[in-house]
């Protein structure tokens, strides 16, 4: 359904002057488009809603839905300043180099070449000098990399599971899944051009075990035809609802080349750290309640650990080849 998007007259815009901005990163840049095109790069989901069968139920779809303003507001924590700085701060290897931070934190896990450096990159591209890698070769993120974003919120960005993944990685990642008391969501990053993988069942079971809040974001939306996305998504929304008892029901789509659904991702990390409040959150809140029971459970024990990881990489390698041939 097409949505009018309006900016009320002397609302704040983060304006940048600074060279190397992308054309679409800000908001204000997006406003100055026909409304149909600012529409499917801030909402994108509505660039696909119209081929739905009229049997298929919106509504999982379209529960995160901020206003223009509500836009603003959270883009304009992602403009650096001398008074909220944004950088990378350090990596770790392992669970025990990882700093103790107190501000919330978000993390970004996902298939090796799923996008997620490219996905972090764009979400600060209205700070370029964030040094965030990007590389065209899988695997390349061998280490848990954090990035300040003031006193807001840590995003960390974690290095990719299946094919040329570190070794380690399960050692690596789930203990912080488990036992990182001030990570307030986990961002599952899935290729929506191949739709979930037997690697993302393994990752989606392992957020499910920590009980600790997750959404997922598709990918490269941009990269496949509308049926094959629309088909890809619906087989990971059946997942969803079957298999997915800690993930906010609504799967994000984005597209960090084309910056489609950039604005809104923005929107919910910002959202879901506390940094700003939603004009209207009831609806947003009810469906993201948490689990009942929020206590973490114990790490599994390191055989089983490396078992999966085993299974991973293994299932990541066939799926590479398949993909190849």
């Amino acid at each position: 359904m097409f949505r009018r998007l309006s900016l009320r007259s002397g609302a704040p815009l983060c304006v940048s002057a600074r060279l190397g901005l992308h054309k679409l990163a800000s908001v204000k840049q997006v406003t100055s488009l026909h409304p149909k095109q600012m529409q499917s790069i801030l909402y994108p989901f509505s660039g696909v809603e119209s081929s739905l069968h009229s049997s298929v139920d919106r509504t999982p779809f379209n529960l995160f839905q901020p206003s223009l303003e509500d836009l603003v507001k959270a883009e304009k924590l992602f403009c650096s300043s001398p008074s909220h700085k944004i950088d990378y701060f350090i990596s770790a290897e392992r669970m025990d180099h990882a700093p103790l931070l107190k501000s919330p934190e978000v993390c970004f896990i996902g298939r090796s070449n799923v996008g997620k450096s490219s996905l972090i990159k764009a979400l600060f591209s209205l700070t370029p000098e964030v040094e965030v890698g990007v590389s065209k070769n899988p695997g390349h993120t061998k280490k848990m990399n954090f990035f300040k974003v003031g006193k807001a919120f840590t995003l960390v960005d974690m290095p990719g599971y299946g094919y040329r993944a570190p070794k380690d990685f399960v050692d690596m990642v789930e203990p912080y899944l488990y036992t990182r008391k001030n990570l307030v969501r986990t961002f599952l990053l899935v290729d929506g051009s191949v739709g979930l993988q037997e690697a993302d069942h393994i990752a989606l079971d392992m957020c499910e075990e920590t009980r600790c809040p997750y959404v997922i974001v598709v990918t490269k939306i941009d990269k496949c035809g509308k049926g094959v996305l629309l088909r890809n998504l619906l087989s990971l929304h059946d997942v969803m609802k079957t298999e997915a008892s800690s993930c906010f029901p609504q799967p994000f789509l984005v597209s960090s080349l084309r910056y489609l659904g950039i604005h809104l991702l923005r929107c919910f990390i910002t959202h879901v750290t506390g940094s700003i409040i939603l004009k209207d959150t009831a609806e947003i809140t009810k469906s993201q309640s948490p689990p009942e029971t929020t206590e973490y459970r114990s790490p599994p024990e390191t055989t089983g650990s490396r078992s999966r990881a085993e299974t991973t990489e293994s299932r990541s390698r066939a799926e590479t080849t398949e993909s190849q041939s």
